[in-house]
């Protein structure tokens, strides 16, 4: 082994343990780094949607019914009805009775008495599968119905969203409180409790939404107008005769008169100070024109 020989192999040696070196640094970095950056990783795998999470399984089988058929259709049913009776009362007592025996209740209640006719102004709600009995029962009566609308919306995808709305925050508000536990510094317990917080807040107020639109379909709107036509007659008013009419116009002229010498008199105080302001004004006027004529003399 020459001297060359022995100089390239220490070189290499050196090398080696060079890159060896790096090679643990390296290592070393991304072990903090990962360890650092748990929390935040573990945070994201966390909040993955249910949708995303059911995407990734693997393709349901055709013959296992899909959740959505589950879920009955949901419909909101809303009328407006205007009958005309003969006798409003008893008939506003007949719809109490049907009221009653569909299991439904009054939300808003209003009569009016005008020169012309009755009416109840009633706003009806009615479990949704009684809505059609109480329709064909009002219309099996006496009354005449005068006008009758009834509509239907479907709201099953808005329910089947909220619903699922509900079950994402729920599951993201469990999953949160978990991380709170884990966490160790004081920024992550501010952080997790603001989106504790966020979530809370959210959460209450898709369920007051669901809570709302379940309300909606169990429970179908009516409003309801019962009018009794009155028995009407005009009636002109009937005035004086003329000399009833002459004998008021003097009376009234006659106590005009007594008001205005009562005013004027009321006003004495004002008519000393006139007084007053006009003799001074006219004794400066005198006074000057004394003084022109003695001026041009």
């Amino acid at each position: 082994m020459n001297i060359f020989d022995y100089i390239s192999i220490n070189l290499f040696m050196k090398n080696t343990i060079l890159l060896l070196l790096a090679a643990i640094l390296l290592c070393s970095c991304q072990t903090d780094q990962s360890n650092t950056l748990g929390l935040e990783f573990a945070a994201e795998d966390e909040m993955i949607p249910v949708t995303r999470q059911t995407k990734s399984m693997a393709a349901p089988n055709p013959n296992t019914p899909i959740l959505q058929q589950n879920t009955s259709a949901k419909i909101i049913k809303d009328g407006n009805m205007s009958l005309e009776v003969n006798d409003i009362h008893a008939s506003k007592q007949q719809v109490d009775s049907l009221l009653h025996q569909n299991k439904a209740y009054y939300s808003n209640e209003r009569f009016n008495n005008s020169t012309y006719e009755f009416n109840y102004i009633l706003t009806l709600r009615i479990p949704n599968n009684h809505f059609e009995l109480f329709i064909a029962s009002l219309e099996s009566g006496n009354a005449n119905v005068t006008f009758k609308e009834i509509t239907a919306r479907d709201v099953t995808d808005q329910f089947i969203d909220l619903e699922a709305r509900l079950t994402n925050k729920k599951s993201y508000l469990k999953r949160y409180r978990e991380l709170l536990s884990k966490a160790k510094t004081i920024k992550e317990i501010l952080e997790i409790q603001e989106k504790i917080r966020n979530l809370e807040e959210e959460l209450e107020s898709t369920a007051g939404q669901l809570k709302y639109l379940n309300d909606q379909v169990n429970f179908s709107t009516l409003r309801l107008v019962l009018t009794q036509k009155k028995d009407y007659k005009y009636k002109p008013t009937e005035r004086d005769s003329f000399a009833e009419r002459l004998k008021q116009s003097f009376s009234k002229g006659w106590n005009g008169f007594v008001d205005f010498i009562l005013i004027v008199i009321k006003a004495w105080p004002f008519w000393f100070i006139l007084a007053g302001v006009i003799y001074v004004f006219r004794r400066i006027r005198r006074i000057k024109k004394l003084k022109k004529t003695d001026s041009s003399k």
